[in-house]
């Protein structure tokens, strides 16, 4: 039976699972692949570390070069995370010819471009299904699956600390706040919890799958991104009596022609209106789902574990499976890992971006307020398709909910800043985007 000597780069959550899980189902994977899978070094930050998974001693070494260019390995898996050293140590195990597995989503938004062109031009590959929705296959999916299907959109509810706070919300009554309190105790969230809440992580995983379904690599500076931390109890509370839940969403939306461009995508990370019938309302805690419409499929969805030690470790299993395979057949690029055939891509500007939306007011409880709203969005040529104003808040002030027409979102960035000029408008307008899927 062929072996396989795998290099892995990093001992942490993720490397600690991979090495677990080879452990566990090393022996059934080589049934199954005639290949066996055999960790030959680990490279880790610190020897003296306590890991949870423990490593034998004689694996570790803190020196990742070593690792690359042992000749006795022969794929490197890449763990480590961050963009600098991990770029660092990809680079170099693809210009040895060397393929590599790695789940770093943000090594590939920063740097993708530039990876798969060495993985290219060296002639081996690069595999990164656990760099997306941890033990979803939706890299295999779009790579693969759905290859003969123009994508037409892609909805997904990536990131799962996001997830978990706005269903705590939801289903207790919990302010951001304390909903963000209750992830990092469980664990879902990091401290600090920036790269979660204020939505890159959902960027960088959504940039990638823009990429692969419309074929020219997307610049992570042109996502348009805007995070959960601005939502609040209110605002969850005044969607149900709606009839939506809220969810943020990466959002890939093949839009046509634009200014001489063949192909123009939407590609925007932000919190979304989702209605209750849909089944992306119902995703709830840390889990995660993907939407994917082809032009041939229609409707497919993929739904599971987003993050964690065992999804991530399943994903990074399957991509050994797939390296292992080629290895063992002598294919250096069976599917390669990105193909750009889209040569005139381009990401549409936010501004010409058409949704509906929510939009909350904070406005004095008198005569002639819902006029002078009124006026202002009429003079911006945007259609207001219901007013609401909740009951059970007498006071000086009251909310005022609105729920637009389609406009575009430069109309509607505009309106709210004369809105909020007005001066029976006493707080930021608060704007959420709708979505109905059509």
């Amino acid at each position: 039976m062929r072996q396989v000597n795998l290099g892995i780069i990093g001992g942490g959550t993720v490397g600690g699972g991979v090495f677990q899980a080879i452990q566990r189902n090393g022996a059934l994977m080589a049934s199954r692949l005639g290949v066996s899978l055999t960790v030959a070094r680990v490279a880790v930050r610190d020897l003296k570390k306590s890991r949870t998974v423990k490593i034998p001693a004689g694996l570790l070494t803190t020196d990742w070069q070593s690792v690359v260019s042992d000749p006795a390995v022969n794929l490197v898996v890449e763990l480590m995370g961050g963009t600098t050293i991990a770029r660092q140590a990809v680079l170099a195990a693809l210009k040895l010819g060397k393929p590599v597995v790695t789940a770093n989503k943000a090594l590939l938004s920063a740097h993708g471009e530039e990876l798969f062109a060495a993985a290219q031009k060296h002639r081996t590959n690069l595999y990164y299904e656990a760099s997306v929705a941890g033990g979803i296959p939706i890299i295999k999916v779009l790579r693969e699956g759905l290859i003969g299907n123009r994508i037409t959109r892609l909805f997904g509810i990536v990131n799962g600390t996001c997830n978990y706070i706005l269903t705590r919300m939801k289903d207790e009554g919990a302010d951001f706040a304390d909903a963000l309190a209750q992830a990092q105790r469980m664990g879902y969230a990091e401290s600090p919890p920036d790269l979660d809440i204020d939505g890159h992580d959902a960027a960088h995983k959504t940039g990638i799958l823009a990429s692969l379904a419309h074929g020219f690599w997307v610049n992570p500076k042109q996502i348009y991104t805007e995070g959960i931390r601005n939502i609040t109890r209110h605002d969850i509370e005044f969607a149900a009596k709606l009839g939506y839940s809220i969810r943020l969403l990466g959002c890939v939306k093949f839009a046509g022609g634009i200014r001489r461009k063949k192909s123009a995508i939407q590609v925007s990370v932000y919190p979304v209106l989702v209605p209750n019938s849909h089944v992306l309302a119902n995703v709830n805690g840390v889990f995660n789902a993907i939407l994917v419409r082809g032009d041939v499929v229609g409707d497919t969805l993929y739904y599971g574990q987003g993050a964690g030690q065992d999804a991530t470790a399943s994903a990074v299993l399957s991509d050994l499976a797939d390296a292992a395979l080629d290895l063992k057949c002598g294919t250096k690029n069976r599917v390669p890992p990105f193909v750009p055939h889209e040569r005139d891509g381009a990401v549409l500007p936010m501004d010409d971006v058409v949704s509906r939306y929510y939009v909350r007011l904070t406005v004095e409880d008198r005569t002639g307020v819902f006029a002078k709203i009124a006026d202002i969005l009429a003079k911006a040529k945007i259609g207001i398709s219901s007013i609401i104003q909740p009951e059970g808040h007498d006071g000086v002030t009251v909310p005022v909910i609105l729920m637009i027409h389609d406009a575009p979102n430069a109309a509607i960035r505009k309106a709210l800043a004369a809105l909020a000029k007005l001066p029976v408008v006493k707080s930021a307008p608060v704007m959420i985007r709708v979505e109905s899927f059509e």
